[in-house]
């Protein structure tokens, strides 16, 4: 098959059938067709879209060119959690050794950050010696010894979307349904876990700034989940403000061990008890989410939560040390506040200037090259709805550069709106697709 004639298909809003998706996949994987013709193919899929089947094939043929995982020797349903990213997101650091600690097997894939924060990987390596890239072997017996492992992704697993992703990236097809599905979902699938639950950030700092485009992802995931006979659910989290208080890489892992300790910021803890619950629910542990949410504050209340976590760093080469004592840490060499100019009630904290304010301190990356500074970032004194005087600290700047806390903090006062008018707290579930 011609793939000039899938092209002109695809272009006049006709199907591609299962045999010329894979077609196409398979001869992008192996080069034998041209980026100028991918890339003529995308822009006609964003303008005229794909149907569930479609996106089906699109998803499985994606997986297949690469490694599936084998999970199979694991004990118990295993469980994977995937967020669409947002500003100061430590979910996974948090949840996953509660969940580990009732006895549920949290097998995660993870990357690593690209833009405004580094991902879980990088947070993970704030542990002196942590390895981020375990065998199949060592994982597998990992999750089967203390029921938790993270590990980067595997380079040969869904190559096709590393590809593709690169192309979409610069050809302004990024943000199209059936390509965002195609691109987690491949991935998810290929991970060989037995249940998936997805965390679809909405708002400011998330990649769906509005309910209604989150809602028809969701949807499009967990139709694609259903078809490859996969556990999934997808709960929408609102991200318009940033998730807890500290954004940065240190910052963020200071905050999900307090969180293992019992004090957690309520917006983090309600995140992760939703999701948990979930979780909990699809191992058959527990059948009722208010029962399972139960089980998570008892983990953390009795200390196992952060045992496991403990365990977990151990497991994989990590100094733990540092989740016994935070104070090891090493702090960025200036703390610098930035205070309110008047009275009144934060009615708005734009996740997404936050989050680049924190990215041009040095915590996050324009490129997969670039070094993160661990020790960098902002720690929010202030939630929207909170009260605030003039002179008292809205958040504090962590840098190792004063010059660039200058920028920061004009980024900060641009993203912060304090008026007289009382407002509330904001909601943190929004909708929940199964």
């Amino acid at each position: 098959m011609r793939m000039y004639d899938l092209i002109e298909k695809k272009k006049l809003g006709q199907e591609l059938s299962t045999e010329e998706i894979y077609h196409i996949i398979n001869g992008y994987t192996h080069d034998e067709i041209p980026d100028y013709q991918i890339s003529a193919l995308l822009m006609a899929i964003y303008f005229n879209g794909m149907n569930v089947r479609e996106r089906y094939d699109l998803t499985m043929a994606m997986r297949d060119s690469g490694d599936i995982l084998d999970l199979s020797s694991i004990d118990g349903v295993k469980i994977d959690k995937h967020s669409t990213g947002g500003v100061g997101d430590k979910v996974t650091l948090v949840l996953g050794p509660i969940i580990a600690s009732i006895g549920v097997p949290v097998a995660k894939m993870s990357g690593r950050g690209l833009g405004h924060t580094g991902g879980t990987i990088d947070k993970l390596e704030a542990f002196p010696g942590f390895n981020v890239s375990l065998s199949e072997e060592q994982f597998i017996n990992q999750v089967n010894d203390i029921k938790i492992a993270v590990t980067g992704q595997s380079k040969n697993l869904a190559p096709a979307d590393k590809k593709l992703y690169a192309l979409r990236d610069v050809t302004a097809t990024v943000d199209e349904i059936s390509l965002i599905t195609g691109s987690i979902m491949s991935k998810k699938l290929a991970a060989g876990t037995d249940a998936i639950v997805l965390d679809v950030t909405v708002g400011d700092g998330a990649f769906m700034k509005n309910k209604e485009s989150a809602l028809e992802l969701a949807k499009s995931m967990v139709d694609i989940g259903k078809k490859a006979d996969k556990k999934i659910a997808a709960i929408l989290t609102n991200m318009d403000e940033p998730l807890g208080f500290a954004v940065g890489n240190d910052l963020e892992v200071i905050e999900a061990i307090n969180a293992l300790n019992g004090n957690g910021p309520e917006d983090l803890m309600e995140v992760v008890y939703e999701l948990g619950s979930q979780m909990i629910v699809f191992s058959e542990i527990e059948k009722d989410k208010a029962k399972a949410k139960e089980l998570m504050k008892e983990a953390v209340s009795s200390g196992r939560a952060l045992a496991k976590f403990v365990e977990f760093i151990e497991a994989q080469g990590g100094d733990s040390s540092y989740a016994k004592d935070i104070n090891k840490f090493k702090p960025a060499k200036y703390i610098i506040p930035v205070n309110s100019l008047t009275d009144g009630y934060v009615h708005a904290i734009k996740a997404e200037s936050i989050g680049l304010a924190s990215m041009s301190l040095g915590g996050g990356r324009e490129t997969f090259e670039d070094v993160i500074d661990m020790s960098v970032g902002i720690v929010l004194n202030k939630k929207v709805g909170d009260t605030v005087k003039a002179g008292e600290a809205l958040c504090y700047i962590h840098t190792n550069d004063e010059k660039k806390a200058k920028v920061a903090e004009e980024m900060i006062r641009k993203a912060t709106v304090v008026s007289p008018e009382a407002c509330d707290h904001m909601d943190l579930i929004i909708d929940i697709v199964e």
